[in-house]
This record gives C-alpha cells, structure tokens and sequence, in this order.
C-alpha cells in the first residue's frame, strides 16, 4: 500500500491530500443521461474540454459509452471511434491529465496509445479480464469503481445485507488485484447510482469516511445523480444546487477527487471547503 497521495499522472504531478481535486465529464456519447449529445461532436467535445480545464478541472475524464441505468452497451469500433480522435485533439490543446472512461482493454489500450494516463473503469476491472495488464503496461493510473451488475439491469433490484461493508470488500480485492498485476497507481470510487437503491446511495455518502480505511485516494461522482432527484424533485439538468451539497459533504467525509460536470461551480466550492472542513489548515491552501 501507497505511504502517500502524491500521484504521478505523465508529467503532472498532484498531492492529491493537499486540496479537493476535480475530474471534469466530457461524454462523447448520444445518450448519457444529463448531457447526452451536447458534445457528440469532435469540435465541440474539444472545446468543452478546454472550457473546463480554464474553469479549473484536474482531470479531463472522456467517455464513449454511456453507462446510465438501462442504456444499451456498445461496440468496441464505435466507442474507438467517438473517444480517440477527441483524446489525440485534447493531448494537443489541454495540460491536465486525460483520463478514459470504459470498461473495454482494447478501448483503454488505444485511449492510453493516444495521450489518456487514466482508466476509469466503472466494473472495477471486473468486465474485462485484461484491464489490469493493459493499465499495467502503460503504467497508467486505475479508477476502480464498485457496481453491482450491468448497467443494462444494474438497478433493477439492487440487494445487500451492508452495502458499506459489500463495497469496501470489493474495492479492497480489486485493487490487491490490481497491485498484483503491476498497477502502482490506484483511485477508488464506491459507485454511487451504480447498482444502489437511493437509501444505499445515501449510506454510503453518509459513511465515505469508512472508505478511507483502504488506504486509497477516493473520488466519488454524485453530479446531477437520481438521488438528487429524488430528493429535490428535479430533472438532471436542475440538479446543481443538489450537486454542489452533495460534494461538499463529500469533501467533508475526505473524498479526494469530484466527477463532476459543472466545473466550475464545484471547483469553487471545494475551495471553500478545503478551507472549512475540519482539520484545515490555519492558512488559505495554495490552488
């Protein structure tokens, strides 16, 4: 296990205990279920990615499948074609570090060939047998996220006996997994929306401090989720304000790194927290 945060992403390098950091979501996908479309285009997908890096974004987190409740998986082909030509454009024209969003090793192969430096894997390296040699090989980053079933099912009807407990669990093997593979560098995610009733969801936003017992960096994507929904009555595109609690009780709870798609309201927030939230240091934290 890692003694320290202080990550290594190609040629940045972010102590990741010293601020909140914030991973921007740029779908180059249809249908994702909050932006679905809006930057299914290379040009415009490039300039949303400039856009949030200027906003303040720590990561660029680029997705060609969408992984919403009951979306249809798709080809290996096309979710090459939507995210490879966007991350040679972004390798280009953004400094922070790319990361790529799937589930595929031949999708996350191509994606770290052309600039990527971190797979974001939502099974947890759990789909695809050779994830973890491909991350591995390209001694790249892993985001090793909890769900439970297919996106496809996923919430059908999500059980657990303790679903804090069934989470740590999980990510604890797969990151040893991981490690046992040759993956230095691993992130932790518990998943929220994925596989989880709205009171797991809530159990685990309350209980993220539990999580920090596994010894990994933590990142946690609650933007524009159902929970919110649920809780505010809104559509994803209202959900901000819903949003911008949720991470800063993230923040609170010692969750290191935000999937967000409002960067700059929640980069703004987090400064604000890093601040506020117990065991701060004294002076304003130098972003």
């Amino acid at each position: 296990m890692r003694t320290n945060f202080l990550f290594q992403f190609g040629n940045i390098t972010y102590d990741l205990l010293s601020r909140t950091h914030i991973m921007g979501i740029l779908n180059a996908t249809p249908d994702s279920f909050s932006d679905g479309g809006k930057y299914f285009g290379i040009e415009e997908a490039a300039a949303h990615g400039r856009a949030m890096e200027k906003e303040g974004a720590d990561f660029i987190d680029v997705g060609g499948e969408s992984t919403r409740p009951g979306s249809e998986p798709v080809g290996i082909n096309e979710e090459i074609r939507r995210t490879i030509p966007l991350i040679e454009r972004l390798k280009k024209e953004v400094k922070v570090p790319i990361s790529i969003d799937t589930t595929k090793s031949e999708v996350a192969d191509a994606a770290l060939s052309a600039g990527a430096v971190i797979v974001n894997d939502i099974s947890g390296f759990t789909f695809d047998s050779q994830m973890a040699g491909v991350t591995a090989r390209h001694r790249a980053t892993a985001v090793l996220m909890h769900t439970k079933g297919k996106p496809k099912t996923m919430q059908a009807d999500p059980i657990y006996e303790n679903v804090v407990e069934e989470v740590m669990q999980f990510l604890s093997a797969q990151a040893e997994s991981a490690k046992l593979a040759g993956v230095d560098q691993i992130i932790i995610d518990p998943g929220i929306g994925f596989g989880k009733t709205f009171a797991h969801n809530i159990r685990i936003l309350k209980e993220l401090s539990s999580f920090r017992t596994l010894g990994y960096p933590l990142l946690v994507g609650p933007s524009r989720k159902s929970f919110i929904g649920t809780i505010l009555n809104l559509p994803p595109h209202e959900r901000l304000e819903g949003t911008a609690a949720a991470s800063a009780a993230c923040i609170f709870n010692g969750v290191q790194i935000l999937r967000v798609h409002d960067v700059q309201v929640i980069k703004r927030i987090a400064q604000a927290c890093d601040v506020l939230k117990p065991g701060a240091a004294g002076d304003f934290p130098r972003i």
